[in-house]
């Protein structure tokens, strides 16, 4: 704080956390109900690139799927208000992490690995899930789970939820309202 004011933060909401959390959609509705845009990182590296996010890693590599992530992160935080549905694996990056720390209110949806492989069911279409995608996700997890921990304002674990729970939740963070999880 400067002579008692409040530190400014952007009116932006980031939504993170493992693939089959439920970003999107909550994102689209937490949009819905602030009346704000509602940019996916995913979708948005594939209308930028022409291609599928399966496509880019079979024809271009992880690699190039990270640039073009990171690119759709930056035009996403251009924006002002905003809710940003942040890709899962964004956060591997230090820049990303930065950049998403100091860009608004974060709020990580955790799930449980259990909860994330019924909902991604064999992973078609997401290309770190081959072979044994309870497996697969448990090893994902394990290396971001510490990093979402770290950038996350408040958590809301999305388990036992609706979506439209999973919503209000996050907006009760983006108002400074008591979240279940808080810091982490």
């Amino acid at each position: 704080m400067v002579d008692g004011a409040a530190e400014h933060r952007p009116n932006r909401l980031l939504l993170i956390g493992m693939m089959g959390s439920g970003k999107t959609t909550v994102g689209h509705l937490a949009a819905q109900r602030l009346g704000w845009p509602h940019l996916d990182s995913d979708a948005e590296v594939e209308e930028a690139t022409g291609h599928t996010v399966p496509e880019i890693f079979r024809t271009e590599g992880e690699r190039a799927f990270r640039a073009a992530e990171r690119a759709a992160l930056v035009r996403a935080l251009e924006i002002e208000p905003v809710v940003v549905s942040v890709a899962g694996g964004a956060v591997l990056d230090p820049d990303n992490r930065r950049l998403i720390r100091r860009s608004g209110t974060v709020v990580w949806l955790r799930a449980e690995v259990e909860t994330l492989a019924d909902r991604v069911g064999d992973g078609a279409g997401r290309p770190l899930l081959d072979g044994d995608t309870e497996q697969a996700l448990a090893e994902l997890d394990a290396v971001r789970r510490l990093l979402y921990a770290q950038l996350a304002d408040a958590v809301v674990d999305v388990d036992d939820k609706t979506p439209e729970q999973v919503a209000a939740a996050a907006l009760g963070a983006l108002e400074g309202g008591a979240l279940e999880g808080d810091a982490p």
